[in-house]
């Protein structure tokens, strides 16, 4: 049996870019394309270009946008299941060049990576493997042309920060007018350590997300909902893009984790602002509203996942006004948490280990970690004179590693201690809301079981009631 030192040696540990993802947080998804202006969410590939045809297409507004609710980057769907693309590609006339958009010089891509720059953000692209327009789909040509795709893609608009390969391979397409079902193997057809080491040539700092990673992994679900357990460990060992054998629970599998997994791939939660991915005229009644946004915030972020939420603009080329109103309601209920942790900086002390009082300030180089040889770990928060809190804040120095396997949380009732909250992971950040406000002048962090020494880097409280 390895020793606690022994195994904190060989934990797992993100690497700089996987940081800087995991520091991100909360970024956007765009969906935009023919789909949009035919009202489906996967296109048959058959319809002409000259559909795509936006009154008003502003990705200037798209990025400020974004900016404004507090994303940090937007990833867009720069061609669909459908085989549209969104630039002009010089492998297919399936594309912008053949539109009345712009008269056929447009490049959304292009545009949209450039607006992102301007408002300072990360940009990501999504090229779909499945393509129901293209006639040779299913056969080794469409590997060559989907590589040189992705070569424009990598080549052309600077840096990006992920690059989003979907699961959904295969089935009835239009395929150049042969109007039939096609079916590849997934596990085999796309070659996929190729593609990940062209992807990782053109672009070295860019993270790559599918089912399986292998840099970021799908969280389960489009629900945008995170799971209660969240290991960023994970054994990716026979799984692809589009993995789904008889019986399989990708929520328990995905969302969950692989607490003694070899690989480092953290989980995204992908959802819509919408029920749909793209724009229906249809849905403008069934927007969610700030209060839905911030609990699928707790869902995702709260439980150490990314939240990846997709803003569909409309047929003009806008993200409608309803939608922002409810990016504006989201990022105001977020702020609210935040300026609702106390002025007063308590006092910190610990079981063991140096600087506990680093907890007391979220920083990513300041940390405190319990002693090696100490076998029930605790922090502890003195406030002084009692507070009133209905929201406990987490973040575990996952620079270190995933290491926290269960916490519980005491509250000071006279000379008593009253457990107010447990559970398993924390992760890059854990947000545990209570079910009532609790009064206290102590506060306690329990850690335990662990996978090796815990190390944490910010345990702070909140009162959004305002009791």
């Amino acid at each position: 049996m390895q020793s606690k030192d022994e195994t904190a040696a060989s934990l797992p540990r993100p690497t700089a870019q996987q940081l800087e993802w995991h520091r991100m947080e909360f970024y956007g998804f765009i969906h935009f394309g023919i789909n949009t202006f035919t009202d489906q969410e996967w296109g048959y590939g058959d319809q002409p270009p000259t559909r795509f045809d936006p009154s008003r297409l502003s990705p200037q507004q798209w990025a400020e946008v974004a900016t404004d609710a507090g994303m940090r980057g937007l990833i867009l769907t720069c061609k669909h299941h459908d085989g549209f693309c969104l630039w002009p590609s010089r492998y297919t006339e399936y594309s912008l060049k053949n539109s009345p958009y712009k008269g056929g010089t447009g490049d959304v891509v292009g545009e949209l990576s450039e607006a992102c720059r301007q408002q300072g953000l990360k940009f990501g692209v999504y090229l779909s493997p499945w393509d129901r327009n293209h006639r040779h789909y299913g056969g080794p040509e469409y590997i060559r042309y989907y590589r040189d795709q992705m070569q424009e893609l990598l080549t052309q608009y600077g840096p990006i920060f992920e690059v989003w390969l979907d699961g959904a391979n295969g089935g009835d397409g239009y395929y150049g007018g042969a109007n039939e079902t096609r079916t590849i193997d997934r596990a085999t057809y796309y070659q996929w350590s190729t593609t990940i080491a062209q992807i990782r040539q053109l672009q070295p700092d860019a993270l790559i997300f599918s089912d399986a990673g292998p840099d970021i992994r799908w969280i389960g679900n489009e629900r945008g909902m995170a799971s209660a357990s969240t290991w960023y460990t994970f054994d990716p060992q026979g799984r692809y893009p589009g993995y789904s054998p008889p019986g399989y629970d990708p929520a328990a599998d995905l969302g969950q984790g692989h607490q003694t997994g070899r690989s480092w791939i953290p989980p995204e939660a992908d959802v819509s602002i919408r029920p749909g991915w793209f724009y229906h005229e249809k849905e403008d009644s069934q927007v969610k509203d700030g209060r839905q946004l911030m609990e699928l915030y707790y869902q995702s972020v709260g439980r150490g996942a990314n939240l990846l939420l997709n803003l569909p603009p409309d047929r003009s080329g806008c993200i409608p006004q309803q939608d922002i109103g409810a990016l504006q309601e989201f990022r105001r209920l977020r702020q609210q948490l935040q300026d609702s942790i106390p002025a007063q900086v308590p006092t910190a002390s610990a079981s063991s280990g140096s600087s506990p009082a680093a907890v007391s300030h979220p920083s990513s180089e300041q940390f405190w970690q319990a002693h090696t040889e100490d076998k029930a770990p605790w922090l502890q928060l003195e406030f002084g004179t009692p507070v009133t809190f209905d929201h406990v804040i987490l973040q575990e120095t996952i620079a270190r590693g995933q290491r926290i396997a269960g916490w519980q949380l005491q509250a000071a009732q006279g000379p008593a201690w009253r457990t107010i909250g447990s559970g398993a992971t924390i992760g890059f950040k854990r947000l545990h809301v209570l079910p009532e406000p609790v009064r206290t002048d102590k506060l306690r962090l329990l850690l335990a079981p662990y996978v090796a020494s815990p190390a944490l880097s910010y345990f702070a409280v909140a009162d959004v009631s305002g009791e």
